[in-house]
């Protein structure tokens, strides 16, 4: 389904993402790991039309996604979550999800479905819906941001750290959500710094060191390993030698 070819991203004179390639199949729930500065929201971002790309493709069935615009991709079937959630605070729950289904086909009707297997999926959210989203604890936010991408019904969903700095009963609770989403079909890609959360969650893991992909392996596998608490300390070195 998303195929990256020798993508290279970044600011500035260097590229955060260097030469690049990775795949995730339909239907697939894969993590991108890494310690903080691997780059690993540069690449989610360059996915999503917002850094610029360097050289290299994104592909999404086929379709080539560099140099298209944030929109254009979203309709395309690609939406992120963003980390940091990005709530529009001072506007209520549905305002804030109701903004996610501005490229969804099938207008009102479409938009209206879509709302209720969110509320389906966070009943919470169903009953804050006309609450100002700025007000909600960190985790009912978390909801809302990825209710948010739901709306617009995407293909493949991008989750940028979306357990960071929530208890683990929140955490517990949203990875049942999404579990129902991945039961239905829908194509994951979870950037977390965190293997305890991502590795069970996941079919296969990208570990990302200095942009560059430094160990691919199923979940399974790579949560059997031992001292795996020292992983990225030990690709690291292995980078640099």
């Amino acid at each position: 389904m998303l195929e990256i070819r020798h993508l290279s991203a970044g600011y500035g004179h260097g590229p955060v993402i260097d030469n690049l390639s990775m795949s995730v199949a339909r239907g697939e729930t894969v993590a991108l790991l890494g310690p903080n500065g691997a780059g690993k929201s540069t690449l989610v971002n360059a996915l999503s039309g917002t850094v610029p790309v360097r050289n290299g493709q994104a592909l999404l069935d086929g379709d080539n996604l560099v140099a298209r615009t944030s929109d254009a991709i979203v309709r395309r079937g690609l939406v992120q979550v963003p980390e940091g959630r990005r709530m529009f605070a001072p506007m209520p729950v549905l305002d804030n999800l109701m903004l996610g289904s501005i490229t969804l086909p099938g207008g009102k009707h479409a938009a209206d479905e879509q709302l209720q297997r969110v509320f389906k999926l966070f009943p919470r959210l169903a009953e804050r819906r006309h609450q100002a989203a700025g007000t909600l604890s960190g985790g009912e936010q978390q909801m809302v941001a990825i209710g948010r991408a739901l709306m617009s019904k995407p293909r493949l969903l991008l989750l940028d750290e979306p357990f960071l700095g929530l208890a683990p009963r929140v955490v517990e609770e949203i990875l049942q959500a999404l579990d129902v989403m991945r039961q239905d079909g829908l194509t994951m890609l979870l950037v977390e710094q965190k293997l305890d959360i991502a590795l069970p969650f996941t079919q296969r893991a990208f570990v990302l060191i200095k942009g560059r992909i430094a160990l691919q392996q199923a979940s399974a596998e790579l949560a059997s390993r031992d001292n795996l608490e020292s992983l990225y300390f030990e690709l690291a070195d292995a980078a640099a030698a």
